[in-house]
């Protein structure tokens, strides 16, 4: 055995770089992809900010900077500061272990207030009328069943319920389960849209295609679920690609920005002079349940809202009750 090899064997490794060291926390506490990326995004940020000092030799005074910065020079709205705050947050609590005394000190943005985007019933008539195809079908499951984008990319044949005529939405904002409706204008288009996912699905196990992603390292409690057709995407991607954590080569759900995409370039054809998005038919979906007549803590249920004050954002909306004031030119 040469020197060399001895003095590299006998080397101490070198110490995990902070962003591995954020990402492997992330995922202990099972924190979703998007979560992930988001705090890595925005811890890199704040390094490279301070010209890569390290977030131990730093405290509040650069964090106030940081999000000032933000706010001031690049204009971003509160959301955004509060997700940069948020994965700060995380890195000194859950990956350096430090106390923050100061957490109260920090200045917090405050959101302002805003009311959603909604469509009509006749505008989201034209819209739907304009899509074709798979994303036609899935702009009608995001307006009929108040959906999430994701929650819809990320659904499997098992959570759709056709003889209870419900869907069991999985790992929602804030990894919450619950259930909502399967709308009957949607119980033959998606029984027809499932045979063609069958064949899709069929071809992967001819060919010998890895299984799906599961969560929570169900892979290994489970080793052959991942290839079950219940577990398989309502929703598939038309092409493989290989999982950036893994490295497998396998089929994932189809891509949000391509529904995103759609859903813009219909909103033109269809005239709508709106900024309309995919979470756009989500406000349309509780706007028109409220105007319809239903109590805002089924319509709370249905959303997965946590508080009803959540909700309560729709009634700006409704032309109802106190704010239903008639116009003096009217009268």
């Amino acid at each position: 055995m040469t020197a060399q090899s001895t003095t590299k064997q006998g080397a101490t490794p070198p110490p995990p770089r902070l962003l591995d060291e954020v990402r492997d926390r992330i995922r202990v506490k099972h924190y979703s992809r998007r979560t992930e990326e988001a705090y890595t995004h925005w811890i890199k940020r704040f390094v490279l900010f301070h010209h890569k000092r390290h977030p131990r030799e730093m405290g509040a005074p650069e964090i106030e900077t940081f999000l000032t910065s933000l706010a001031v020079d690049r204009q971003v709205s509160a959301a955004t500061q509060r997700q940069a705050l948020a994965a700060l947050l995380f890195l000194y609590k859950e990956v350096l272990g430090q106390d923050l005394p100061w957490l109260d000190d920090i200045t917090r943005a405050k959101d302002r207030v805003r009311i959603p985007v909604v469509l009509s019933k006749s505008e989201v008539g034209r819209l739907l009328a304009v899509m074709e195809g798979t994303h036609a079908l899935m702009a009608r499951v995001l307006y009929g069943t108040g959906m999430r984008l994701m929650e819809c990319l990320r659904l499997r044949v098992k959570d759709v319920d056709f003889d209870r005529r419900e869907i069991a939405v999985r790992e929602g904002k804030g990894g919450k389960d619950r259930v909502t409706m399967l709308p009957e204008t949607l119980d033959s288009p998606l029984r027809e849209h499932l045979v063609r996912v069958r064949a899709l699905f069929d071809g992967d196990r001819a060919a010998n295609v890895p299984g799906v992603w599961m969560p929570d390292a169900l892979d290994r409690k489970y080793p052959g679920a991942a290839k079950t057709w219940g577990w398989f995407w309502v929703f598939p991607s038309a092409s493989l690609a290989t999982d950036p954590l893994t490295g497998i080569r396998r089929r994932h759900h189809t891509h949000e920005q391509a529904l995103q995409r759609a859903i813009k370039r219909a909103s033109g054809l269809a005239g709508i002079a709106k900024a309309t998005t995919t979470h756009t038919l989500r406000h349309s979906f509780a706007t028109h349940l409220l105007e319809s007549g239903y109590d805002i803590r089924t319509v709370q249920e249905l959303l997965g809202h946590s508080d009803v004050s959540t909700t309560m954002i729709y009634t700006h909306v409704l032309n109802k009750g106190g704010r239903g004031v008639t116009s003096p030119l009217d009268r």
